[in-house]
């Protein structure tokens, strides 16, 4: 469906003062170019400026009977007709006609004139363009200046060139665009030589399509028969398919059959790598100059077949297609001169409706557009349609804005950004009425148009002769058909009637020929000038109030904002430009000290403010609609409302019903209002804000009243009046802890404790933590506490602990411990949200070490245990360097007084990364110590070190501040050191420190493959030292239970090597007949 507003897109006319009747006309490069009906001459008016003066004057070879322009290099090509011939040429340097100079230079293609040209550079160019086939349509690429050429069955694409001074060789450099700007503005220098050239670089073989049109589009290309449009993609490959060709003939001989009937063709929409599956073969002809960028491979990317509309007093040549366009658009992120497009679209016409696909990502339908009446043509711009039907000139709105905002942020369809649909119904906007139009043709916001008081076309002889073709083939064609079967159509009145109409062509009803006036006929040249897309979108403001003060939820209010939401997204992309036009000029113009620029480029700034404020209205209304609309595009509000930018108080305001009106609160509202106060934000409402959010929910959503109350935004809510109204909720839905939590947090604002205590005795403490996790708000704000957001610093920064959380630290300090070791494993916080919280309480040396240590219970994530045992290794170090500090009591209350929640026991019986001591450990432990909290880190930190997780290497840095002075110090040197395989070391070490511990430290360390260590080390080692001190029993005590494992784990040979030659045989030979009697029994 197509929506009609009463909406004026135009806001002037001139009319172009033209000495003869102009047969054709293009625009481009700020100029129009007229030739005269059957003439051999090019006008250029400028349309830029106030009445369209004349630029220049040139005259062409021969007939022009086709004409376009080319931005990039801006040049015309024509195609021609001298002689009976029909010739294709290009003009270059145009521009140099307006200085008054009718030199001129002729030549071909690939051939540079060396003369003046070169040395001057200060002449209009003509390249011939030799073709095998007479051309019949042509092209040029807005984006490179590449040239294609349609003939009767082949596309030619020729690429273009740049030339200079220096090098008059071929070259693949594109034309830059900053040469292209100064010529387009009629600046031209001599310092600055650039000749234009064209090369032949591919040629498409099309055996069963006869071009019409043809279009081009960096690499996409696009063709248009009578019924048919034919898009194909060509990239540059350096290795050949093979292929192709061989299907393309397979395509070709399958269908030969058919070539000697006359069918109807059937309706086809190929889109895609569905389009290779159309009956139209196409083969590659290489021409031999790809050696440099490789070679071309097509792919097909969109078929479109249509079946002639028959109807009464309509003929086949009046349903072709016509208006083929590809047209492209640059987001606001790229750059003209080194971007491809961002999107490119394809636009074609019937006369009954026009047809616009997205090209890129995807090939799609974006708008069908039914016309009132039949359209003659049509122009696609990058924000309306332009169209002519032989009274009027009509625009309607495109989709092209809405794709570009999806290309350039493909995520914009969120809860943070949001752009309608590329599918939106499309509008017609007020036509402007004129007589007589047959063509038009648009230059940025310039549409210029050429009508004739006669109607008829000068294509109108040739189709009357196609059309009496066609009938006879027609006629012919049926009589045999009626012959085959055996009916002789002359001898039924009734079956001679029927064949004496046009029956494949269905012109039932034959209009008598106009009759040709001898006299000449009127005509005009207008220039309409289209109004500016923001004001535009002002004047679809005003008409939207009609429908905002008689039905606000209206459908046609959301789609005419929606209109004039693209309207300032097109616009945006086109301030977008012009800032960077304006930022080049401000560039070039400091050399020169120039004015100009430095005021157009604060004007695009004030453009860019306006646009942005527009912008931000627009979506305040946008959201308001779809904050009263229906419940299937309620979301909608919440990505509008954001990007308008307005406070949730502005937004409230809005949204408030009058007290006369039966409407309450819109579900889009409701949906807003619940994802802005249940995610975390810094702006805080006022009491009176709050409570009457509170008031909202009470009355639409009541089951949402706990993750209200928790939001961040609403800590100025009265407590007594939100008490009333949980209790309410308790009453009729029931008891719930979050609901009783919230309660309790509320008491503990009226500073009513016993009442506080009361309710969080309500539920067990397990309970109680299963309610933090479903609200985790009720501890923290901040850093996503609504979900496992990510960690970043600045979210960190955020992350705060409730006045319930500070009242659990307190009170409750392992309810708090749980509650967030869960929310952790819950991915409701994150471990560095968690430490920060802690640090803010002030329990960074108790209860964060609590934390870390019930996460080590909890945790399964490797890298979060390591990072944990390394953080509490530290933190039971720093205590034991510290033990003075924890001998003064003046402060006996302070956080770090706090007796562990977990002690060395408890760590070791429930968590697996805590070992249990080493028996030779209790021998060097001291039986008392300064304070208990030096012991409880002693043992926590000798348990860690005993147990299997622990990465030792990690922690000897840190353990170089420990002094092996004390005995406990030493044990834990020594753990170190056995843990890293020090054996030999520990024992001197152990033997000189504390020999009485040797023999537990051997039974617990020296087994399995260190048990050789026994006789290796231990044995000599206590052998030497009771050779010293013979009368020392601890030596020697330790000596003998060695010798009884040397003696119960080798043989008596093996016994008798180890006994020192100094040796008593009496002391050593109750150990050799042990081992010996061993030996024995075994």
């Amino acid at each position: 469906m197509v929506h009609v507003y009463n909406c004026h897109p135009f806001s002037s006319q001139q009319i172009v003062q033209v000495e003869q009747e102009p047969g054709l006309i293009c625009c481009g490069g700020g100029a129009l170019f007229v030739v005269a009906t059957g003439g051999c001459k090019v006008d250029a008016y400028s349309v830029e400026k106030e009445g369209c003066p004349l630029i220049c004057r040139f005259a062409t070879m021969g007939a022009v009977k086709s004409i376009q322009h080319s931005k990039m290099g801006d040049y015309l090509v024509t195609i021609e007709e001298k002689n009976s011939a029909t010739y294709l040429r290009a003009y270059t340097n145009w521009r140099y006609q307006a200085e008054g100079k009718a030199r001129v230079g002729v030549r071909l293609l690939g051939h540079l004139l060396r003369g003046a040209s070169v040395r001057g550079g200060v002449q209009m160019e003509i390249i011939e363009i030799p073709l095998s086939e007479r051309p019949v349509a042509v092209a040029c690429c807005s984006v490179t200046g590449d040239l294609l050429v349609g003939c009767e069955n082949t596309l030619v694409l020729f690429a273009l060139r740049r030339q200079n001074q220096q090098s008059l060789n071929l070259s693949q450099q594109m034309f830059p665009s900053s040469w292209t700007t100064s010529q387009s503005h009629g600046q031209i220098t001599g310092s600055n030589q650039n000749f234009l050239d064209f090369e032949r670089s591919v040629i498409l073989h099309l055996p069963k399509l006869k071009p019409k049109q043809v279009a081009l589009c960096g690499v996409y290309v696009a063709v248009q028969a009578e019924l048919e449009v034919l898009v194909l993609k060509l990239d540059v490959s350096s290795e050949p398919k093979t292929l192709e060709e061989s299907l393309d003939t397979k395509k070709a001989d399958h269908l030969e059959d058919q070539a000697d009937f006359q069918v109807l063709p059937r309706h086809q929409e190929l889109l895609g790598d569905r389009a290779e599956d159309c009956d139209i073969p196409v083969s590659i002809e290489q021409t031999g100059l790809e050696d440099g960028t490789g070679q071309y491979t097509l792919s097909y990317v969109l078929f479109r077949r249509f079946t002639p509309d028959f109807f009464q007093g309509c003929s086949v040549e009046e349903t072709q297609l016509h208006s083929l366009q590809l047209y492209p658009l640059f987001t606001s992120n790229q750059s003209v001169s080194l971007d491809e497009p961002s999107c490119i679209f394809c636009f074609f016409s019937l006369p009954s409706a026009g047809y616009l696909y997205s090209l890129k990502g995807g090939v799609e339908l974006l708008s069908a557009y039914q016309y009132p009446e039949k359209v003659l043509k049509a122009v696609l711009t990058d924000h309306l349609l332009h169209v002519i039907t032989k009274s009027a000139l009509q625009c309607f709105t495109v989709r092209c804005a809405a794709v570009a905002a999806r290309v350039e942020d493909p995520y914009i369809d969120s809860t943070l950004k949001a752009c309608p649909p590329c599918s939106l119904e499309v509008c017609a906007l007020r036509m402007q009425l004129f007589i007589g139009l047959r063509s038009v043709c648009v230059y940025g916001r310039h549409v210029v148009l050429l009508s004739t008081a006669d109607a008829e076309t000068p294509e109108e002889p040739e189709r009357t002769a196609q059309r009496r073709g066609l009938e006879l083939k027609e006629h012919t064609l049926l009589t045999g058909i009626f012959l085959a079967v055996g009916i002789d159509p002359a001898t039924t009145p009734a079956l001679e009637s029927l064949l004496s109409r046009p029956f494949l062509s269905r012109k039932w009803t034959i209009s008598s020929p106009k009759e040709s006036s001898a006299a000449g006929h009127g005509w005009n040249l207008y220039v309409v000038d289209t109004v500016s897309p923001l004001t535009l979108y002002q004047e679809m403001v005003e008409y939207s109030q009609r429908f905002a003060e008689t039905n606000p939820q209206a459908q046609s209010l959301r789609h005419l904002l929606s209109e004039a939401h693209l309207l300032l997204r097109t616009s945006s992309l086109q301030t977008s430009e012009r800032q960077r036009h304006a930022e080049e000029d401000s560039a070039l113009s400091l050399q020169t000290d120039a004015d100009g620029p430095a005021e157009r480029q604060t004007a695009v700034r004030t453009d860019a403010q306006d646009l942005e404020e527009a912008f931000r209205q627009n979506c305040a209304q946008l959201g308001d609609c779809f904050s009263r609309g229906s419940q299937k595009d309620c979301h909608q509000a919440l990505p509008y409302y954001r990007m308008s930018g307005l406070s949730v108080t502005d937004i409230m305001a809005r949204n408030r019903p009058l007290p006369s009106s039966p409407h309450s609160y819109g579900p889009g509202f409701l949906f807003y209002l619940k994802h802005y106060l249940l995610e975390e934000t810094e702006q805080i409402l006022s009491q009176e804000a709050a409570d009457e959010v509170i008031d909202i929910f009470s009355q639409s959503e009541p089951s949402q009243l706990v993750g209200v109350c928790a939001s961040p935004s609403l800590i100025n809510i009265s407590p007594a009046q939100t008490l009333r109204i949980l209790q309410h909720l308790e009453d009729t839905a029931g008891v719930s802890v979050p609901l009783t939590t919230t309660m309790a947090a509320m008491m503990l604002r009226l500073d009513d404790l016993p009442q506080y205590t009361h309710l969080m005795e309500r539920h067990a403490e397990m309970l109680l933590v299963y309610g933090f996790i479903e609200e985790p708000r009720l501890l923290l704000h901040g850093g996503g506490g609504g979900g496992g957001g990510g960690g970043g610093g600045g979210q960190q920064a955020r992350v705060r602990p409730t006045a319930l959380t500070r009242q659990l630290a307190k009170s409750q300090p392992g309810l708090l411990v749980a509650a967030v070791v869960a929310l952790h494993e819950n991915n409701k916080v994150q471990l560095e949200q968690a430490d920060h919280i802690f640090k803010e309480l002030g329990c960074e040396n108790c209860l964060q070490v609590d934390f870390w240590e019930a996460m080590l219970m909890a945790s399964s994530q490797e890298t979060i245990i390591q990072e944990l045992l390394f953080r509490v290794a530290s933190v039971y170090i720093d205590r034991l360097t510290n033990t003075t500090s924890d001998t003064h009591t003046d402060e006996p209350h302070t956080p770090s007084r706090r007796r562990p929640l977990k002690s060395a026991d408890d760590l070791m019986n429930s968590c697996s990364h805590y070992g249990a001591l080493y028996p030779w450990l209790i021998v060097l432990n001291p039986a008392h110590t300064t304070s208990s909290h030096h012991q409880e880190a002693l043992y926590k930190l000798q348990s860690l070190l005993c147990g299997p997780s622990l990465s030792v290497g990690s922690v000897v840095p840190l353990m170089e501040r420990l002094s092996e002075e004390t005995l406990w110090g030493f044990s834990l040197h020594l753990l170190c050191a056995t843990r890293r395989g020090q054996y030999d070391g520990s024992i001197e070490k152990l033997l000189d420190r504390c020999p009485q511990a040797i023999i537990a430290y051997a039974n617990h360390q020296l087994q399995d493959k260190h048990m050789v260590l026994w006789w290796q080390k231990l044995l000599p080692e206590l052998c030497n030292r009771t050779r010293a001190a013979a009368d020392n029993g601890i030596l020697l005590a330790a000596l003998k239970e060695t010798l009884v494992v040397v003696a119960m784990e080798t043989s008596p040979t093996e016994f008798l090597e180890l006994m020192p030659d100094d040796g008593a045989a009496s002391y050593f030979l109750p150990y050799l007949l042990t081992c010996s009697q061993r030996r024995l029994l075994a």
